[in-house]
């Protein structure tokens, strides 16, 4: 399963680059992504809705969350576009792929303390 919501390679490579730090990189992703969720839900407009597809879609993506980070940029498009039918749609897709990959990165926040 977490083959298609999160690349590992990625995650490996973060962890190697970190060091120490990598846990609270993932506390820090964990945190954003809820702020970011919460702005999505919230946007009343589509160039908000907009910007805040891309910034999330930017670090799901530096994270290895790759499904995560390719609704993301399904619902910047739509923004872009100004084609609003889909994206109270695409949030709730967000929200439940969010739903999906934040235990898996509390796990591998876990496995990284205790490794």
């Amino acid at each position: 399963m977490a083959d298609t919501h999160l690349d590992c390679d990625v995650l490996s490579a973060l962890q190697e680059i970190m060091g120490d730090g990598y846990p609270e990189l993932l506390d820090t992703f964990l945190a954003d992504s809820e702020e970011r969720l919460s702005l999505l839900r919230q946007a009343d407009d589509a160039e908000r809705l907009g910007a805040t597809a891309h910034s999330f879609k930017g670090s799901s993506s530096n994270m290895g969350a790759v499904r995560l980070a390719a609704l993301c940029h399904e619902l910047e498009q739509h923004a872009k576009q100004k084609n609003l039918a889909e994206i109270e749609k695409l949030v709730q897709s967000i929200d439940g792929e969010f739903a999906i990959i934040r235990p898996l990165y509390e796990a591998e926040r876990q496995r990284s303390l205790s490794g």
